[in-house]
This record gives C-alpha cells, sequence and structure tokens, in this order.
C-alpha cells in the first residue's frame, strides 16, 4: 500500500495505458491508495490510451460536469479493411486495394464529418440496454437497435501517412465514439475503415502533460 486517500476529495489525472480497461485503473488507484470511493469520468476502451480523470470521495459528485467537457484525441485509422469491433480489438476482415484512393477523396470525406453528425452507439460498447451493457450482448452474438444521436466534430484535421493508414487529430463533444468515426469514415470511402489506435490528449482544460508521479507504470498527477 502507498497510503490512504480517504480522507481526500481528490482529482487524479492517469495517463491510461494499452490494454488496460478504464475499470482497471480505477482498481489499481483503489487498492493501492486505500480509496473508499472512487469513479472515472469517461470510459477508455481497452485498445486506446491517455487521459482519465478519477474523482475520490466526494469530488464523485463532478463525474458529470468533467464527462461534459470536450475532449481531443490523435490516432490511426486503417484504411481498407475492417473489424467486428471497428478497432484492434477483434480481427481484421474483408481486406481491399486502396491504391485508387486519393488524398483529395480523403479530404473531402474529412469534410463531411467536420461540425454537427450523427452517429450510432456501436454494439461493443458500455452504453446499457435494460440495465445491461452492449458489449455484453454483443459477446453474446446478440445485435440491439440503437438510435443515431448528434454529437459535434471540430478543429478535425487528417494526413495520409502510407497507402492504408492515416493519422488525424480532433476535438469533439461528449458521447462522440472514434470507433463509430473511423468506421463510417471507411464506408464513406467505399474501402473499410477502423481504428488502428487512439490516443485521448485533453478532457476540459485536462491534459496527460506534466503528469509526474508513477504507479504500477501508469502515469498520473494528484490535483
Amino acid at each position: 500500500m502507498i497510503g490512504n486517500l480517504n480522507f481526500f476529495s481528490k482529482i487524479i489525472l492517469a495517463d491510461k495505458p494499452l490494454d488496460y480497461t478504464s475499470a482497471d485503473i480505477v482498481h489499481i488507484f483503489k487498492k493501492n491508495f486505500r480509496i473508499n470511493k472512487i469513479g472515472h469520468a469517461g470510459t477508455l476502451d481497452p485498445k486506446a490510451t491517455g487521459l482519465l480523470i478519477l474523482c475520490t470521495d466526494k469530488m464523485t459528485k463532478a463525474i458529470d460536469k468533467f464527462m461534459n467537457l470536450e475532449k481531443e484525441y490523435s490516432g490511426i485509422l486503417r484504411i481498407g479493411a475492417v473489424t467486428k469491433t471497428s478497432d484492434t480489438e477483434s480481427e481484421e476482415e474483408n481486406p481491399v486495394d486502396v491504391s485508387q484512393i486519393t488524398d483529395a477523396d480523403i479530404e473531402n470525406v474529412r469534410k463531411r464529418f467536420e461540425g454537427e453528425t450523427e452517429q450510432i452507439p456501436p454494439m461493443h460498447s458500455a452504453v446499457k440496454y435494460k440495465g445491461k451493457p452492449l458489449y455484453k450482448l454483443a459477446r453474446k452474438g446478440k445485435v440491439i437497435e440503437r438510435q443515431p444521436k448528434k454529437v459535434f466534430i471540430k478543429d478535425f484535421t487528417v494526413n495520409r501517412l502510407n497507402e492504408t493508414e492515416i493519422y488525424f487529430k480532433l476535438t469533439c463533444s461528449k458521447g462522440t465514439y472514434i470507433r463509430v468515426l473511423a468506421s463510417d469514415f471507411g464506408e464513406s470511402l467505399g474501402v473499410g475503415a477502423y481504428l488502428k489506435s487512439l490516443r485521448r490528449l485533453r478532457i476540459g482544460e485536462f491534459t496527460t502533460e506534466n503528469l509526474t508521479e508513477e504507479i504500477n507504470h501508469i502515469k498520473y498527477i494528484i490535483i
């Protein structure tokens, strides 16, 4: 045990490593600091890295406020193939030739997603249906009808790295699924796509910069 934060109401900024779930990070801090009450403000998928805001004790009341803040991400889209989860949690399928896709094609598609757009939440997500997360139903092969919802994407930039990979950076509203954006982007290109990598850089004014402490190879800072 490192210490005891039970008598504090704190915000912890943590840099989630690859292949950890957001719940894993909560458990690590809860166990090592012996925190009675702790939660996170916005799930990061296991294949994503970056900023996770943790709130302890009375600060858990502020979780909704943090979740409503805009978020900034960077990552890589793999065009010319798809996966069932729209990221690297599942195997790549249906590879196709993308040599005909030009930089102008990519730019034209990028413009379609800038501003207000609609997304259908993915089955492999924490969205609940009758009290159960959709991803648990998806693992059983079930597909539930989901209603589209409006999200806002701004400062969306792209840079083609090679024939099949596109680097992107964007700022978006609460509730935006970058995996869905990747899948929809590929569909609009006509060749399919999935999210090869993703990093959350910022939530509101909070960033992954200057995280000076480390526990279990997780960089963090308590504020």
